[in-house]
């Protein structure tokens, strides 16, 4: 979109001259459930994650945030219905994405429970006896399982109750409805194992990320052998220390692919929102906890609705329009 465009449509937006659109049954919408900023009074603010992600036909719990009480407060403060729940996806196994999983086996002990398969991982796993050496010249009794082990152990998780489907590798678990496996590389969570949920809408990929830990930019490349259009990528990028370099280095690589919303949570970090928000401007769409991200269908293009802007978010894109009027005066006036 070019600047003068841009600016029209800043215009009407703060004038409320923009239509409403129609609901579209069959959009997606997500719900935050937990992140530690937002602007609903009713729900509590902690550091964590949690969203209830409704798009092609399916309910699916991605995460459940970092305090079981938070979590179920704010699930009630939504309306939601845990029991009502076709699936959960746990992105990974840091505390503040799984904490109120006890919550949903309260009222939904069945629901499948999608989680990386690590060895001796939290979620429950398997790996063939062969993982460990063997020495028959010991007696039988200083061996494991006497010498003669099971081809395929089995081993605990922290919730005995869940019905557990651990995933070592992308998989479509629903049609058109996938978890993308990745493992991160980055110091201090190598070989941390990571899902995230990919959902094909008529009008894109719908893509909730947890942590991003095995990076944004991999995740958005592995999600785009799935579909080339991705309609909204929400959830945390982990950039929350990242200085500016490698946070410009993230814009350019998400501009790359064909995105057409952003809403950074979580551990994306108050930079990167702002690095964002100048990047997308009217495709970033705020996602504090509360916020719910409903979209309807315009002339065959998908539009959120119901994402009032509040007089904070009013000034700041006066301030960006202004920015840019500015920007775009100098460049018409400079030398050749």
């Amino acid at each position: 979109m070019s600047m003068p465009t841009r600016l029209v449509f800043l215009a009407l937006l703060l004038a409320g001259a923009l239509p409403a659109f129609a609901a579209d049954p069959a959009a997606p919408r997500v719900t935050v459930l937990y992140d530690a900023f937002g602007d609903d009074p009713a729900l509590e603010k902690d550091w964590g994650f949690a969203a209830l992600v409704e798009a092609g036909g399916k309910r699916i719990l991605f995460d459940t945030g970092n305090d079981a009480g938070v979590f179920a407060r704010n699930v009630e403060a939504k309306g939601v219905d845990l029991s009502r729940l076709d699936a959960v996806v746990m992105s990974h196994r840091h505390a503040d994405h799984m904490a109120g999983l006890v919550e949903v086996l309260k009222v939904n002990p069945q629901v499948p429970i999608y989680a990386p398969q690590e060895g001796f991982g939290i979620y429950g796993s398997s790996l063939p006896s062969s993982f460990y050496r063997k020495d028959a010249s010991l007696p039988p009794r200083m061996r494991y399982y006497d010498g003669q082990p099971a081809e395929r152990l089995q081993f605990g998780r922290a919730w005995p109750t869940g019905n557990f489907k651990p995933l070592a590798e992308t998989t479509e678990i629903a049609p058109g409805v996938w978890t993308i496996a990745a493992v991160s590389d980055a110091p201090g969570t190598r070989e941390l194992r990571e899902l995230s949920l990919a959902i094909r809408t008529p009008q894109g990929l719908v893509l909730v990320v947890g942590c991003s830990h095995p990076g944004i930019a991999h995740i958005v490349d592995e999600a785009v052998k799935l579909d080339p259009k991705i309609h909204l990528v929400v959830g945390g990028f982990h950039f929350v220390n990242a200085d500016d370099a490698a946070i410009a280095t993230l814009v350019d690589a998400l501009e790359s692919h064909d995105i057409q919303y952003i809403a950074p949570g979580h551990c994306t970090g108050e930079p990167t929102f702002a690095a964002l928000l100048a990047a997308y401007g009217e495709r970033y769409l705020y996602a504090g906890v509360g916020a719910v991200l409903d979209f309807a269908t315009d002339v065959g293009a998908a539009r959120p609705r119901g994402m009032a802007l509040t007089e904070s978010d009013r000034i700041h894109y006066r301030l960006l329009a202004l920015e840019g009027e500015r920007s775009h005066r100098h460049l018409a006036h400079a030398d050749p």
